[in-house]
């Protein structure tokens, strides 16, 4: 998980300050160096920090921190205010234009990223009902056109390519006239990555610009690229005037400076978040959500919403009358498993959750793989042993192993597990239409 390593840090910083009835001028000028280290090793541009710190520290000598009765939290209070503002402040979203077509020109440094990020722009504008068109304008790499179109495919979204062509300001004019004539509501362009430094790609990205108009401009950063992403950031915006960026790979093991640095350095905001492989997996970035999770306080809307987008209402209900009624099957089970993988990775769930000790998640192993070795396993039933789990002998056992490719032992954990689960869901649900009346959980 980004931010990992600072938010530990500053984790521990803060325990110090709860430990404490009275915080003196000491205390906090300690307090905001060891914030001031973390935020430099996690990668922070220092003109950044600097002035992160000195915001901090102006607040936090005032008397509504020296004179309160809980002065550690009035720290954390000011700590979250302005590492929120450091973010961006208020949550800006991506706004399609009234004209009735909204166009988006991608950009950023090679490898980057940028034709899977428009495929998870594409796939998020189609859940608000566009009908989008991919466009391919990078001429310089080799086979990304095929990726695109790829991508194309498995949005079930239309790729406008041109590969005889070599002049991609020409390429994203005849897209543009070719998407108002069959009436697409949005365009994205995938353009080529190019080092900032390279004044002859860069003056091409403003040809781009220049003639297509485009209702926004987009920088895509990798948010590994650390102190770097900052100078690319800077040289984008000053070159071709970007409307904010989108930062991928916050779900990798990095230090997460860039996206504390690039919002305060350009002045402009993160529009979204890439937190992982599938084309699904980019999030609207709310800078207060993201504070709080570096804090330790968890991101309880963030998962709620993550919970109502991937868990289906319908089944959901449907379920829960089958616990009432004591119908409830491995095939249920199976259904819950699948839609439980859908929400990607349980370390990333618990850190969404707050009041968790991260230092005590690190330690413990999550086998993602369990879930495939569950679903293999009920898929080697017969539909009659699904319904009915206690005809499940030996000799089955034998059987749904050998079908799974998996262990006799690994079939006996299931069927352990999976009566646990029934169980706890039954007192769950008895305990729930007694005290409450019948509510909906996206897990049941």
């Amino acid at each position: 998980m980004v931010f990992e390593g600072l938010s530990e840090k500053l984790q521990d910083t803060f325990k110090k300050l709860r430990g404490k009835g009275k915080l003196t001028e000491k205390d906090i000028k300690e307090a905001t160096r060891e914030i001031k280290l973390a935020l430099l090793e996690a990668d922070v541009n220092f003109k950044v920090v600097k002035k992160f710190v000195n915001s901090i520290n102006e607040r936090a000598m005032g008397s509504e921190v020296l004179k309160s009765l809980t002065p550690g939290q009035q720290v954390i209070k000011i700590v979250n205010d302005e590492l929120t503002q450091l973010l961006g402040g208020e949550p800006f979203k991506l706004k399609y234009s009234p004209k009735g077509m909204t166009s988006i020109m991608l950009v950023g440094l090679q490898g980057a990223g940028k034709t899977t990020t428009a495929g998870k722009l594409a796939a998020y504008m189609k859940k608000d009902g566009k009908k989008v068109l991919l466009v391919a304008c990078d001429v310089y790499r080799p086979a990304a056109i095929k990726q695109l179109q790829v991508i194309g495919k498995q949005l079930e979204t239309h790729v406008y390519a041109d590969e005889s062509a070599k002049d991609p300001v020409k390429i994203a004019a005849d897209a543009l006239k070719y998407a108002r004539e069959y009436l697409f509501d949005t365009v994205i362009f995938d353009t080529a990555g190019r080092l900032q430094i390279d004044e002859k790609l860069m003056d091409e990205l403003v040809d781009i610009k220049k003639t297509v108009e485009p209702d926004h401009v987009v920088l895509n950063i990798d948010s590994m690229t650390g102190q770097e992403a900052v100078n690319v950031a800077e040289t984008f915006n000053e070159k071709i005037d970007i409307t904010g960026v989108i930062l991928t790979k916050l779900d990798g093991d990095t230090r997460g400076g860039a996206a504390l640095s690039v919002a305060s350095v350009t002045g402009k905001p993160i529009l979204f978040a890439g937190m992982g492989e599938k084309l699904t997996d980019l999030e609207v970035f709310y800078p207060d959500r993201m504070a709080s999770r570096i804090l330790g306080m968890g991101d309880v809307l963030s998962l709620i919403e993550k919970a109502q987008t991937d868990f289906d209402e319908e089944k959901a209900i449907e379920l829960q009358e089958k616990i009432r009624k004591q119908t409830f099957t491995l095939e249920d089970f199976k259904n819950q498993l699948i839609q439980m993988k859908s929400m990607g990775s349980f370390k990333d769930i618990l850190n969404m959750m707050p009041g968790g000790n991260k230092k005590a998640l690190k330690g413990l192993d999550f086998d993602e793989k369990e879930f495939s070795r569950s679903e293999a396993i009920i898929n080697s039933m017969t539909p009659e042993e699904r319904i009915n789990p206690g005809i499940i002998n030996a000799n089955r056992r034998k059987r749904i192993a050998a079908g799974s490719g998996t262990r006799v032992q690994d079939v006996n954990k299931l069927l352990k597990g999976f009566e646990q689960s029934k169980k706890m869901m039954k007192q769950f649900s008895g305990l729930n239409n007694k005290k409450h009346g019948r509510m909906k959980f996206p897990f049941m």
